[in-house]
This record gives C-alpha cells, sequence and structure tokens, in this order.
C-alpha cells in the first residue's frame, strides 16, 4: 500500500508567532513560504523527509480567532526517551512551557503545549501501536 502524503491546513491570525512555535519549539522547518497569493500569506512547515507538513495561512483583512477547545491537539508518538527529553526541552528552551492537558490521558506519558492561536501539540513518550 503507498503511503499518502498528509497537509494539515489551518487558518491563523499571527503566522510569525506560529514559525516560531513549530520551528523554534518543534524543531520543524520552513518548507515553503508565500506572501499575498489571491489575499493570503501562509507558510508550509515540517521536515523534507516526513510524509506530512503544516501549513499555516493567514487571509487578508479576516480574523481566523483562537482554537475552539483545548481538545484541539496534533499528537507527536516520541518512543525513544532520551528523543522525547530532547523535544520536551526544546520546547520549554524557547520559551513554551508545558500546560496541563485537558485530558488527563495525555499527562502520563506525555507535555502539552498551547501554540499562540491556542491550538495545543503533545509530545508523547510512546509509540503508536493501532
Amino acid at each position: 500500500m503507498t503511503i499518502p502524503q498528509l497537509r494539515v491546513a489551518r487558518p491563523t491570525d499571527g503566522l510569525t508567532a506560529l514559525i516560531r512555535f513549530y520551528c523554534d519549539g518543534l524543531g520543524l522547518s520552513i518548507l515553503f513560504q508565500f506572501e499575498d497569493h489571491e489575499g493570503f500569506d501562509g507558510v508550509m512547515l515540517g521536515s523534507p523527509r516526513a510524509p506530512y507538513h503544516f501549513e499555516f495561512t493567514r487571509a487578508h483583512g479576516h480574523v481566523a480567532g483562537r482554537a475552539p477547545t483545548r481538545e484541539n491537539l496534533l499528537v507527536f508518538y516520541l518512543p525513544d526517551p532520551t528523543v522525547w527529553r530532547a523535544a520536551v526541552e526544546r520546547m520549554e528552551g524557547a520559551g513554551f512551557p508545558a500546560v496541563p492537558a485537558f485530558n488527563p490521558y495525555w499527562d502520563r506519558l506525555g507535555r502539552t503545549f498551547e501554540g499562540p492561536d491556542g491550538y495545543r501539540v503533545v509530545l508523547q513518550c510512546a509509540g503508536w501501536d493501532v
């Protein structure tokens, strides 16, 4: 089976703050960036080797607002405790302290971080056994 590529796309009011959160904090890279493309500015973030990336856009004259709930999560599974600890330390070192998860399940083996627009990222020290 061919694994599809995945793009998670979301609007934001603050591209610069999100770039700092996802690049400085999570360690992702800017894959592509654009300005004023039919009224939108945007950025694609990820790793060139990963089958996914994130696209954040800002529409001129439009307010995107904050996350509707604290359960809007992106979860990264990092089963190696050394890699997980380094990822948590990178987030905290970039100025993003962990927050209590809304669902206490995520606090058992992970840490939750809230981005500038209220969406959350969980760094989970576990494998993804589905």
